[in-house]
């Protein structure tokens, strides 16, 4: 073999190698998946679901019956106090001093206990408004999988993650449709 047809048969050789290797760079840019990414607000979600307008209905019934309790121990104790009253006048200082404290220490304790009672209403929907954010986390969590994305975004007026995105992306009432499906099938 000559040194010219060595060097053509080199350059053949190099030529299909160069198109093997762009056979194979195309083979692997078609096989990779496309990123599909989607966004949801926040907001809108978490406040127009179903169960957490259940909660609050819930909590709003709770907290009234509360205010009706608050209401009729505070006029229980007008009325103790009216009638303690009527009984200081007729008292000597000493006693009525004593009546007197009396009173103010049981205004105390109905006031720390209903106050605590509030805190506890307060507490208890803050627990569940909590469970309910990570139960809509999951679900969305699970969407994104079920459906392929490779991210699914939160935004909302007052962390705006998400300057823009198109409406195709907008994944807030479909998310919020099966969320709110999901949630009528297990009440």
């Amino acid at each position: 073999m000559d040194f010219v047809t060595f060097v053509r048969s080199l350059k053949i050789y190099k030529m299909k190698n160069i198109f093997y290797l762009g056979l194979l760079s195309i083979i692997i840019i078609s096989c990779q998946k496309e990123k599909k990414i989607g966004f949801v607000n926040n907001g809108t979600v978490i406040n127009e679901y179903q169960e957490k307008k259940d909660v609050e209905a819930k909590f709003q019934a709770k907290e009234e019956a509360w205010k009706k309790k608050a209401d009729s121990i505070g006029q229980a104790f007008q009325l103790e106090v009216q009638q303690t009253q009527i009984t200081v006048r007729k008292s000597s200082q000493k006693k009525a001093q004593e009546l007197m404290s009396g009173l103010q220490q049981k205004q105390q304790v109905l006031q720390q206990q209903m106050q605590f009672e509030q805190q506890q209403l307060g507490q208890s929907f803050q627990t569940e408004i909590d469970s309910l954010i990570i139960k809509v986390k999951d679900f969305v969590k699970d969407y994104g999988k079920a459906n392929e994305y490779t991210y699914i975004l939160g935004t909302s007026d007052a962390a705006a993650s998400v300057l823009y995105g198109t409406e195709e992306n907008d994944l807030t009432q479909t998310v919020l449709d099966a969320l709110n499906a999901k949630y009528s099938e297990e009440k």
